[in-house]
Formats: structure tokens, sequence, C-alpha cells
């Protein structure tokens, strides 16, 4: 194998790393977002990556744990020996790219500004996408006439296996919250207690508004990237196949 045949073979990985990180809020892959603009590799093994996000104005907090998330799952890419991850056309790139790139955290590169680092923020959002998830498994359940009591007693085990089962057992695994087939299907995303009998319609609802607000803000946001990059709608990254 050639060096530039191994250096496009690093870069395929590098790209297949980069779906692994995820939009906080909106609880998707970077990748099927659009939001990566490129992703090279040279024969040394230097990855250089570019990120745009919908708006000059996105939040400072998500754009840093994107770039940083970015950062750290191209440079865990066996044969990559440094990594540069830059965010482009935002009005906090320059802080945001120099802080990542000294592994400074939020607070220093925002010295003064920004009062705490962002594994609450992380954490909050987290607990939404598993409010979401719940809501994905449940509908349909409920709509094959699972009862709230039936859908309270049900464990993640019983639950017939899907995408979305899946992506809701990764989500609580990441917040320590019980994701064996145990565990229970209906959980505080707080607490990770099961939800009481009488709490869950509730719950359900709380769920269901969840996942519509991630969904409606989604499709803002693809709208939004696609009017600002019309030549890279958002989904291109997938059609470059990087995710």
């Amino acid at each position: 194998m050639t060096a530039i045949e191994a250096a496009a073979c690093v870069a395929s990985a590098a790209r297949a790393a980069l779906a692994t990180v995820r939009d906080p809020e909106l609880d998707e892959p970077i990748t099927a977002l659009g939001f990566v603009h490129s992703c090279t590799v040279s024969c040394e093994g230097r990855a250089t990556v570019r990120l745009r996000l919908p708006t000059y104005f996105c939040a400072p907090n998500f754009a840093f744990l994107m770039v940083a998330d970015a950062h750290d799952a191209v440079t865990g890419v066996e044969g990559v020996t440094s990594a540069e991850v830059i965010l482009e056309d935002h009005f906090a790139s320059e802080a945001i790219n120099a802080g990542v790139a000294a592994q400074q955290g939020f607070v220093k590169s925002f010295d003064g500004e920004a009062v705490a680092e962002l594994g609450d923020l992380r954490a909050q959002f987290l607990r939404k996408a598993v409010m979401a998830g719940t809501d994905q498994v449940c509908r349909p359940l409920v709509a094959s006439g699972a009862s709230p009591a039936k859908l309270r007693a049900l464990t993640l085990g019983e639950v017939p296996p899907t995408p979305e089962l899946a992506r809701l057992r990764e989500r609580r695994a990441s917040l320590s919250l019980p994701a064996d087939d145990d565990a229970p299907l209906l959980i505080d995303p707080q607490s990770g207690e099961r939800i009481a009998e009488p709490a869950v319609p509730l719950h359900l609802r709380k769920a269901r508004v969840t996942r519509t607000g991630i969904e409606a803000n989604t499709s803002i946001c693809r709208g939004m990237f696609a009017a600002r990059y019309p030549s890279q709608p958002a989904g291109a990254a997938r059609q470059r196949g990087l995710d």
C-alpha cells in the first residue's frame, strides 16, 4: 500500500469517527446534519477537519462541545498523528479553535465570560435525548395496545429490539442510567428510578413533547443550514460518505 493509499484509509476512518459526534441539542450526528465541510489526512497522519454550523451566532457552548468532541474522535483514530479541527464562519471561532487545540476547556477558552465547564450542559441534553428516545420506543407499543400499567411493568429486555431501543440504551448508558435487559423501560432520566404508576401518563406526555421539540429544532436548523450553504445542504455529509 502506498503512502497516499494509507492516508486515504486513515481519512476514511476519521470520517467514520466523526459520525459518532452529535450536535448536543439535536442529538444527531454532525455528519448527517452536514456540519462536516471537509476531513483530510496527510501522508504524515495530520488530520484537518473543517466544521460549519447553521448560523454565525450558534451558541458558543454548543459549538465548543462539537469541536472538542470532533477533535477527540479524530485523534483517537489509528494512524492519526495530530488533528486540527477548524470551526468556520462563526463569531467565536477564533476562541473555540484555539481553546480546543490547546485543550484548555470552555472556561479558560472564554476567560472572563464563561463560569462553568460543559459537563452539566451535556448531561442536560442527554436527559432530553433519553426522554425523546422513550417516546420513540413507547409509541409503537401504545399503538399496539399497551396500557400505561403495561409500559411501566416492561423491562428493556422485554421490548422488541429496534434501532430506537438501541439508541435509548446508549443514551441511558452515557448518563450511567440503567440500560441492561432488567432495567425498567420507564425511568426518571435524573434519578434512574422507575416511574410511579400514577405518573406514567404525564411522563409519556413529557416524552412526546420533548421528542417533538427536538425534531422541530432539527428541521429549523437543517433549513437554516441549507439557506446559509446552498451548495452543501444538510445531509451532504452522508452523500460524501461521512457517516
